[in-house]
């Protein structure tokens, strides 16, 4: 790497050791750690993820390295400056340089041709893949288990190396483990066409079931090998579970651990079944819960769902999740539901707001947007419901950064009229 990009990388590195130390994250981190154990009336935290429009927020341009690892690196430290410089969210700037375990998984033992699409900006947007299986009634036996492995030696020259970068700056931790596959309609999806997956419940559930085994079998087979390997990290402080959404807990792990010794136990994981909401709920119980409930028993805590609607399948399945903590209450939820579900159950409600209103037109509707915030909170509050405010999917600010600090402040006034302010200077 040439000096001019160690220099710059320390220089970042330097900085976010600085802002990782100031009072305000620890303010923040405890307010995580609140809403995560589940104490009642704990003021929600207000977070918006960023890579979604990165057009905006870090474009190339500010990019200073040229070689493509001091970019990945430079890219890593700029997001989590940026975060606190630009929106001044709940984000909690991370004390450590995390990296991860270079594991590889062949999932199907087959390959799936993918194609991806640019938009008008040249920004990668859309996708679809090649599907091996066209009729699930034919079955599939051309996919085969997983296989996995580990570069450990790669790891550790990777952590070796950024140590003597600035590791006297920010300390650089392996972090994380191998991601399991706990999605398994998504993972379906990449099988088969959405007709094809939902003709099959009709044409052959029983085929749909042995699919569906499959794919659990799959996911807790690279947990377990993870597990056995020692790869796997606590991740109950600054990371996350669902995009943004923290996992700070004090009630992880819940007996002591020695590095090396984590068990799935000791780890948020999360889920969701975006792929399934035109699906009845007694047919998502008959024909894919059984199969995430068997993923969810193996972990600490689960956080379920992503966009889509929880509540049609609340009562009938998703109610039933072992180790469930959180649940994503999306734009498409009904809130009153949800909040009357989750009262006095311990289990955050986590609000994504309409991104709609803050990524779609280039003017911000301030107004509708306050009223999308007290929808939540005149639900909430009132309950003492754990809450938090994750922002995700916004593709693009029409670079207009102003706009997404303005939705910070406008989100941090409507919770102070339901909760007592707090100090915000850093």
């Amino acid at each position: 790497m040439p000096p001019a990009e160690r220099e710059r990388l320390r220089t970042l590195a330097r900085r976010q050791a600085e802002l990782a130390a100031l009072p305000v994250m620890r303010r923040r981190r405890q307010l995580w750690t609140d809403i995560n154990d589940g104490r009642s009336g704990t003021r929600p935290p207000f977070a918006i993820e960023t890579w979604t429009f990165d057009r905006d927020f870090l474009p190339d341009s500010l990019l200073e390295c040229r070689t493509e690892y001091g970019r990945r690196v430079e890219r890593t430290l700029l997001r989590h400056i940026r975060h606190h410089e630009i929106l001044g969210d709940d984000h909690v700037c991370p004390d450590t340089f995390d990296i991860a375990w270079h594991a590889w998984c062949d999932e199907f033992g087959i390959e799936i041709p993918e194609h991806r699409a640019e938009d008008a900006e040249g920004v990668e947007t859309a996708y679809r893949f090649e599907h091996p299986i066209r009729n699930l009634c034919d079955g599939f036996a051309m996919l085969k288990p997983s296989t996995y492995g580990v570069g450990r030696e790669a790891t550790f020259a990777e952590r070796t190396f950024l140590e003597e970068l600035f590791g006297d700056l920010l300390p650089v931790v392996i972090r994380e483990a191998p991601y399991g596959r706990n999605c398994l309609t998504q993972r379906a999806l990449r099988l088969m066409s959405m007709e094809t997956f939902f003709m099959a419940m009709y044409d052959c559930p029983d085929a749909l079931r042995g699919l569906m085994a499959y794919l659990r079998d799959n996911a807790i087979g690279l947990w377990r090998w993870a597990e056995r390997e020692g790869l796997l990290v606590l991740n109950n402080g600054n990371q996350c579970t669902c995009g943004t959404c923290f996992n700070f807990t004090t009630q992880l792990p819940r007996r002591p651990v020695e590095p090396g010794q984590v068990k799935l136990s000791d780890l948020w994981t999360g889920m969701d079944s975006q792929e399934t909401v035109g699906v009845s709920p007694a047919l998502f119980h008959e024909l894919i819960f059984p199969y995430y409930r068997d993923i969810a028993a193996l972990f600490g805590f689960v956080y379920w769902g992503c966009c889509e609607p929880v509540d049609p399948i609340w009562e009938t399945s998703i109610s039933q999740l072992p180790n469930l903590r959180a649940v994503s209450i999306s734009r498409w939820a009904n809130q009153a539901f949800m909040a009357e579900a989750l009262q006095g159950r311990q289990i955050v409600y986590s609000r994504k707001p309409n991104p709609n209103l803050l990524g779609v037109s280039a003017a911000f509707d301030e107004d509708a947007w306050a009223a999308e915030l007290r929808s939540t909170l005149e639900l909430t509050a009132p309950r003492g419901l754990p809450t938090e405010f994750v922002v995700r999917d916004v593709y693009s600010l029409h670079g207009n950064l102003d706009k997404a600090r303005r939705a910070v402040d406008i989100a941090r006034r409507e919770i102070d009229r339901y909760y007592p302010p707090v100090e915000r200077n850093a």
